[in-house]
């Protein structure tokens, strides 16, 4: 492939090719996200197929999710060192060979490795940089753009569910399977999509300088004709990379991120198993098949209205400084309606579960990379989005089967839906205290501002320098004089 043309912007375009890198997001989260959902119809047949229990059966969705997002650094990897386009395209073919090996296999081993551990690899090298791409190109209306991009997982959910159901009754699971590596492909289309855009600020960040001036050194002396050992390749690679990994994981020792990144693996521990057994405990009720895949319709199709609906909401000036309020509330909803569902046995007590669960669901989902963003940055937000994504992991993939265990335990789903319910909650809960913390902070800050003794010197060039008594350290100084300054300001 040629190299991408990058055209520098000194602010983010809010709108043009922008659309377009919505409409490719919004491809890549149907076949990524919304086909993992569906690993979820897959579930009975391949526990009866190979005669094992919830646990094991359980392994193939929570290792294809857990790939997915262990392996996000490394896709926010490859679009930063190579590009976004070559990225999601070498997704697609990965994800695409996994789906179709699994069509052929023999045990439970063997999707493990292909559904699970390939596909979850190319959706992993698609998601992330196609979810960031959206963040380069809106700022104003950056929460609607990622409304829209974040609906497809919804959309194809909606979609899909009954379709795979259909396929499984019309060619059995491994004919279904390899259909779906076919759709698959589709990602190589999305990924040629993906213009890069190079922003002021990017261009403007220690790390872009630090690489453009080896670059520049490489390109008088003519990369061509330089061998790979030599001495300059070897301070680029030592050097440069080091220098440049450094600055986009910066963010990592932020204390707002600290706690952001606590949040996610609860939050990541209690949706998860919902989207595995929601079908299997809907048959166990005695609902049908059809009426059980239709349930995943529902919440799919909700799932888009939370994606647009609270993304063009969150945009509003009213409530644009309150997404992080917002972000807790639907995370919070998702958990009560996890802890109400052991009562809901029959399929018209489902449906109203279905329609809140997906509308939150949706809500939280697409306000995730706009509180990353708020947190870190619009530079990092790449690099801050995989190791996001790179937390719901371990929870991805542990509560699946931890939640078959205690199925296969007890005998009932009740201890598993009240667990992911109870997890959600104190993820919500645990925001709310950081930022009544943070908040506190600020206004004991500002009372010592009024009350302590604070000798106020205004120097030559017009800097403002504060001093009080044995009472703060460098830190709190600093947040008081800025504190101070806006005060003054009003």
């Amino acid at each position: 492939m040629a190299t991408p043309r990058k055209v520098l912007h000194s602010s983010p375009p809010d709108g043009g090719w922008g659309w377009m890198i919505v409409v490719g997001c919004f491809l890549v989260t149907i076949c990524t996200r919304a086909v993992t959902r569906c690993i979820s119809i897959f579930f009975v047949e391949f526990q009866t197929y190979f005669a094992q229990d919830y646990a094991r059966t359980a392994w193939i969705h929570s290792i294809a999710d857990c790939a997915t997002m262990l392996c996000a650094p490394l896709g926010s990897f490859i679009s930063n060192r190579v590009s976004c386009q070559v990225g999601i395209m070498l997704g697609g073919m990965l994800a695409s060979t996994g789906l179709i090996l699994s069509s052929f296999a023999t045990s439970l081993e063997h999707l493990y490795l292909s559904l699970g551990v390939l596909t979850g690899l190319g959706f992993a090298l698609c998601y992330s940089p196609a979810i960031a791409m959206v963040g380069k190109y809106f700022n104003k209306r950056k929460a609607l753009a990622y409304g829209i991009a974040m609906s497809g997982s919804g959309i194809g959910t909606f979609i899909l569910a009954p379709v795979v159901q259909l396929l499984i009754e019309q060619f059995s699971w491994r004919g279904a399977l390899l259909i779906l590596g076919g759709f698959v492909l589709n990602l190589c289309v999305c990924g040629a999509l993906m213009r890069p855009i190079t922003l002021k600020e990017d261009h403007e960040n220690p790390s872009e300088l630090h690489k453009q001036e080896y670059v520049s050194k490489a390109q008088k002396q003519d990369l061509k004709q330089i061998s790979m050992c030599s001495p300059l390749m070897k301070e680029w690679s030592h050097e440069c990379l080091c220098h440049c990994s450094w600055q986009e994981y910066n963010f990592l020792l932020m204390p707002d991120f600290m706690v952001l990144a606590v949040s996610v693996l609860f939050m990541a521990y209690g949706c998860s198993p919902l989207f595995v057994y929601l079908v299997p405990y809907a048959l166990s009720v005695g609902v049908s098949h059809q009426e059980a895949a239709f349930l995943m319709s529902i919440l799919g199709v909700i799932d888009i209205i939370g994606n647009i609906t609270f993304g063009w909401l969150t945009d509003r000036r009213c409530l644009k400084k309150y997404r992080h309020i917002c972000y807790l509330f639907a995370v919070g909803m998702d958990g009560l309606c996890c802890l109400f569902l052991p009562v809901l046995q029959s399929f018209p007590l489902l449906v109203p579960f279905s329609f809140t669960f997906g509308y939150f669901d949706g809500a939280y989902v697409t306000l995730i990379p706009v509180v990353t963003a708020d947190v870190v940055g619009t530079p990092s937000l790449s690099s801050a989005l995989g190791v996001v994504y790179f937390l719901h992991a371990v929870p991805y993939l542990l509560s699946p089967p931890i939640a078959g265990w205690l199925v296969d335990t007890t005998g009932s789903y009740t201890a598993s839906f009240l667990l992911c319910g109870f997890s959600m909650i104190f993820s919500s809960i645990l925001l709310c205290f950081a930022r009544l913390a943070k908040k506190i902070k600020r206004t004991h800050l500002r009372s010592l501002a009024k009350d302590a003794n604070i000798k106020q010197q205004i120097w030559t060039n017009g800097t403002i320098a504060y001093s009080v008594a044995g009472e703060l350290d460098q830190k709190d100084v600093e947040m008081l004089a800025i504190d101070t300054n806006s005060y003054c300001n009003r």
